[in-house]
């Protein structure tokens, strides 16, 4: 089975990647997304977030949205900011933050190959925001925001790539928050048809972010039957060992009756517990940083809690270690899902903001994780299981806008 194929990508003019590309939909409130565009006609926000566009009252899930996405991105297309390539390709992705470098490619996967776990999964998905990507895909006949794919270890991959960014990249933007987005376009057959070889030889392809947009273009894909463009998903594919992890960290609204002097007892039943003078970020999945009563303890579990002879890669993950020995026994959160006890603080806000949430009040307390690792993840999907919510923050984030899958 083709994992992935070329295609035709709809992506900025030439000179106008700066005015178009934007952070990807889910990570902006609609709040947020409406600051980002002052001044900013062509973001693509105004496809992603179309809401943006009509009264602050509305229901980001209301049809009037989709159908603004679809009349704004049309509106792009017939200015000419937004154009479409004449022949089918593969586009070499670079992302640049904090001097780490991502070497990856734009493509379109399988989704057959997703349906039979050529391309895995370690996430579920919720019903409300599979039907928004649907009804988004639907309205605008595109993939607008890329999934993100892990692919395993092929250094001959990596040199197919690195010899294909070479010269100038035909889309060089840092954006707000830093990133560097680069973009090559791979135009020669020679250079494609070795790149599908590659990806096609490996055991799988794994979903690192995206899984909502993935399962919508399955369902797209079913609902319309035949054969056609909409078989495929829009991907970047990135080298696992490049990819970075940051840490999911929790925080919890109360103490569950306790004070912090009990608190901090029970704890010690399964943890070694060392005051800190500095904000402690883990070096391991066995320990965690926690702040209360504001200031930082280490928290290193003991031998006997940890996991390490559980075959069930989930057990290992440093989400589960905290939930099963620290969140549930204690806090009695089983279901974080639903639980409006917890909140989850991604690595990208940095431990600061949980000392933040903690000494403001907001929170009671909160716990520093060990970030997962790609192997881990990788272990998950293989084994055919699912991580437990809010396990796995990517940075840095592919951006909207660079390239879109139109479905003909």
């Amino acid at each position: 089975m083709t994992l992935i194929k070329p295609f035709r990508a709809l992506r900025p003019a030439p000179g106008r990647a700066a005015e178009i590309l934007a952070p990807p939909y889910d990570v902006l409130s609609s709040a947020e997304a409406r600051e980002r565009v002052n001044g900013k006609p062509w973001s693509f926000l105004h496809v992603s977030k179309a809401e943006i566009d009509l009264d602050p009252a509305i229901d980001p899930y209301d049809r009037a949205v989709y159908a603004k996405a679809a009349a704004n991105l049309q509106h792009m297309i017939a200015a000419g900011v937004l154009v479409r390539d004449d022949k089918p390709g593969y586009y070499v992705y670079r992302l640049t933050w904090r001097g780490h470098v991502e070497t990856g490619f734009a493509a379109v996967a399988s989704v057959a190959a997703y349906a039979e776990n050529r391309i895995r999964k370690h996430e579920y998905t919720t019903l409300a925001k599979e039907d928004d990507r649907v009804h988004q895909i639907e309205a605008v006949n595109a993939q607008t925001g890329p999934v993100m794919l892990a692919y395993p270890s092929a250094p001959a991959i990596d040199a197919l790539l690195a010899r294909a960014a070479t010269g100038t990249a035909e889309v060089d933007v840092t954006a707000d928050d830093g990133v560097r987005h680069e973009l090559w376009v791979i135009g020669d057959e020679p250079t494609t048809a070795a790149l599908t070889r590659a990806i096609d030889a490996l055991p799988a392809l794994y979903i690192a972010d995206g899984h909502h947009r993935s399962a919508a273009a399955e369902r797209v894909a079913k609902a319309r039957g035949g054969e056609g463009s909409h078989r495929y998903f829009l991907a970047v594919l990135l080298p696992q060992a490049e990819m970075t992890i940051l840490d999911y960290n929790r925080a919890l609204r109360d103490l569950n009756g306790r004070t912090p002097e009990t608190l901090l007892a029970e704890i010690r039943q399964r943890y070694t517990v060392a005051p800190s003078g500095q904000s402690v970020r883990p070096a391991s999945a066995g320990e965690v940083g926690m702040v209360l009563g504001g200031r930082w303890y280490r928290l290193t579990l003991r031998p006997e809690y940890a996991a390490r002879t559980d075959p069930d890669p989930v057990a290992q993950l440093p989400v589960t270690l905290l939930a099963r020995n620290i969140i549930e026994p204690i806090f009695g959160v089983t279901d974080p899902r639903r639980d409006k006890r917890i909140d989850f603080v991604g690595g990208g806000r940095g431990l600061g903001e949980l000392e933040r949430l903690v000494s403001s009040g907001t929170m009671a307390v909160a716990f520093a994780l060990y970030p997962t690792q790609m192997r881990d993840l990788m272990a998950v999907a293989d084994a055919g299981a699912i991580m437990p919510p809010k396990s796995t923050w990517f940075e840095p984030k592919l951006a909207d806008g660079m390239v879109s899958h139109v479905l003909d």
